[in-house]
């Protein structure tokens, strides 16, 4: 009978693993499930291997492995026995008897969801990641072109400061604030750039963004407080403040940025815990919020004391003018949380981001980032400091920055001639994407269907409207025009064109 369970359950050659550790694993499974009981005898190791085709010595060892482990136990002149000190599973027989032994899609406990959208978004995107279509282009949501980023100056210095007498030092712990010396880079490249005055003191180093929000939020927000966010806006941020228990309250976004009239009539009723604001580049729309609105902003954070939360992610791409400095650079009374990070101005995989706000901020900020994640990877820091400090990346921002100017020309006449008939857009004064509307009736949703027909891959429209969970618009869509070049793009936008031309 046992020989029989372990024909059944033990089939050679199926994992990478030696086979005496594949068979140990069967017969503990068989231990654990009941279908070996406490005190029950083992066939011997010469009946089990000639059973099961192998080698003696092979079930020898998984024997003598499964004793040390305290599994079986061997009784002198008798033989090998499951151990009599292991508790009584039999009784687990009729839930595995027809169970798949797969490991489960669901936990054995109970989770606690902040948000039932959250469980149903994770298994939409994850669905849409792994999309079975063959996918030939795909027009993002305004990434930059990883191809351009100084990845070999990146690669040697994050060689160089991983081996030698920096080895010991960049490969032990370090400060939860992250590198100092790229913090020192940040004060000096964010002065310059930003007109901001800040101390190293005051910057946090971040996986990217995301990490800066949800820190951020995990600091300020009790559940039942207010959080103002714009509409259309950010899913991601949207998803972190609601996790925290926030209520959100959507402000609407016009060609000037969040309208501060609603923000104010709210402010008279309940003053809002935080207000996320993206001034420069808003995603999706690419609207500046203008200088009259950024010091009512300041004024309103003035006399209601919330928090800003001020999302700069992609500064350095303006180009309609030099670009707008930052709310955090007028910022007197310790208002604003400053985040950003380099993913749009290096490569998305770069997650290196930063948050920037008065050092009590900061402090509590990387004692609870201790908490998730002891810190960032200081190899990767110092690589990056370096190269600020050499001048490679700005070399590398200026670089990019006209070639992603040439790519939005480029862009803007092709979207004009091939798809002017079927959508209107106006050309972004900076940022890494266009905000687009599709005329008439066309959906969004049904365009993006037919173009992963095509081999092309574009958003559907979803995730930028979010105050309405019913007739949300379904005609808009956001254009990254960075990570393809000129030839690629015109090709992406003939299989748009084929797109809508079925679907229309």
């Amino acid at each position: 009978m046992i020989k029989k369970l372990l024909e059944i359950s033990f089939k050679k050659g199926e994992m990478h693993s030696p086979l005496y550790l594949q068979l140990e694993s069967e017969i503990i499974q068989l231990i654990c499930n009941g279908q070996l009981k406490p005190g029950q005898m083992l066939p011997s190791s010469r009946e089990l291997a000639q059973s099961l085709q192998l080698n003696r010595k092979t079930v020898v060892a998984t024997y003598e492995e499964l004793n040390l482990q305290g599994w079986v136990e061997s009784r002198p002149r008798s033989g090998i026995y499951v151990s009599s000190k292991l508790p009584d599973t039999s009784a687990n027989i009729k839930k595995t008897k027809n169970k798949n032994t797969a490991r489960p899609l669901h936990p054995g406990f109970p989770l606690k969801y902040h948000s039932a959208s959250l469980q149903n978004d994770a298994i939409d995107r994850s669905r849409k990641s792994f999309d079975e279509s063959p996918v030939k282009y795909q027009i993002d949501d305004g990434f930059p072109d990883p191809r351009l980023a100084p990845m070999e100056a990146l690669a040697r210095e994050y060689r160089r400061f991983g081996k030698g007498r920096f080895s010991n030092k960049y490969l032990m712990y370090g400060p939860e604030h992250g590198s100092l010396r790229l913090r020192m880079e940040l004060v000096s490249f964010l002065n310059r750039t930003r007109g901001m005055q800040v101390s190293e003191k005051e910057i946090l180093i971040t996986k990217g963004t995301q990490m800066a929000l949800y820190l951020s939020s995990q600091l300020l927000v009790q559940p039942g407080d207010t959080v103002m966010v714009p509409e259309p806006g950010y899913i991601d941020a949207n998803r972190t403040f609601a996790f925290a228990g926030a209520n959100l309250i959507y402000i609407p976004v016009d060609k000037d940025g969040m309208d501060i009239d609603v923000i104010e009539k709210h402010c008279k009723k309940k003053v809002p815990k935080i207000i996320y604001v993206i001034p420069h580049h808003h995603r999706p729309t690419t609207v500046t919020l203008n200088a009259e609105r950024r010091m009512r902003l300041l004024n309103l954070a003035d006399k209601y004391h919330f928090a800003l939360i001020e999302d700069d992610y992609d500064f350095d791409y303006h180009y309609a003018s030099t670009p707008l400095f930052p709310l955090a650079s007028i910022d007197t009374g310790g208002h604003i949380i400053y985040v950003g990070s380099f993913c749009k101005s290096i490569a998305p995989g770069i997650r290196i981001g930063f948050m920037v706000a008065p050092q009590t901020v900061i402090d509590r900020a990387a004692a609870l980032r201790r908490l998730i994640d002891r810190q960032g990877e200081q190899l990767i820091e110092e690589a990056l400091a370096e190269l600020f400090h050499t001048g490679d990346i700005i070399r590398h921002i200026k670089k990019s920055y006209k070639t992603y100017l040439e790519r939005l020309d480029t862009t803007c006449d092709l979207l004009q001639k091939n798809l002017g008939q079927f959508l209107t857009f106006d050309r972004p004064q900076g940022g890494l994407a266009i905000w687009a509307r599709y005329k008439g009736e066309i959906s969004a949703r049904k365009v993006a269907q037919e173009a992963l027909q095509t081999g092309l891959k574009i958003s559907d429209g979803t995730n930028y409207f979010f105050h309405h969970k019913t007739n949300q618009p379904d005609n808009f869509v956001r254009i990254g025009y960075c990570s393809l070049n000129p030839q690629e793009m015109e090709s992406a936008i003939g299989l748009w064109k084929q797109a809508l031309t079925r679907s229309t």
